[in-house]
């Protein structure tokens, strides 16, 4: 049970934290990735905390992948102030961390789990988190190759991504 209690304070932490960054974020693609990322996390505490109160609860699949990618589809260039961009992938990183001590908890909490509908939620929860994980990188690794190009644009050729 205080394992549930401690993943909830987790969830609700990490929705906690995207919404904070997204309202830092307004006024850049950031504040839709923060959003979704938010409402996913406040989505995994309802599912746990239904599993603690021996509620029904429904793992429905999400595809803020997809959505994410969406997000950034077409945007062309990043043009985007050195300090900006820093700060993009600086949130994107700890983010990532995040999520990645998310996946170990799951993981974690399914070796531990009794029964195949408590393996099935922490099975859920996992490919949540790298679902988060996948996008967070690829979208620092998009903005890394846009800060490494435009520090050394004319020294070097541009690789195509």
């Amino acid at each position: 049970m205080n394992d549930l209690k401690f993943a909830i304070k987790m969830e609700h932490d990490g929705e906690k934290y995207y919404t904070q960054q997204a309202e830092i974020n307004k006024n850049n693609s950031l504040h839709t990735v923060c959003l979704m990322l938010a409402a996913d996390e406040n989505n995994h505490a309802r599912i746990l905390t239904g599993k603690m109160n021996e509620n029904p609860y429904q793992l429905a699949d999400t595809d803020t992948l997809l959505k994410v990618r969406n997000v950034f589809e077409g945007i062309g260039d990043i043009k985007t102030e050195v300090k900006e961009t820093a700060s993009q992938l600086d949130f994107y990183r700890i983010a990532s961390d995040i999520e990645k001590q998310s996946i170990d908890l799951y993981t974690k909490y399914l070796s531990k789990a009794e029964g195949i509908k408590e393996k099935e939620l922490f099975e859920y929860l996992i490919e949540q988190e790298k679902q988060h994980f996948t996008a967070l990188d690829e979208l620092a690794l998009l903005l890394s190759h846009a800060e490494e190009w435009s520090q050394s644009a004319e020294f070097t050729t541009r690789p195509e991504y």
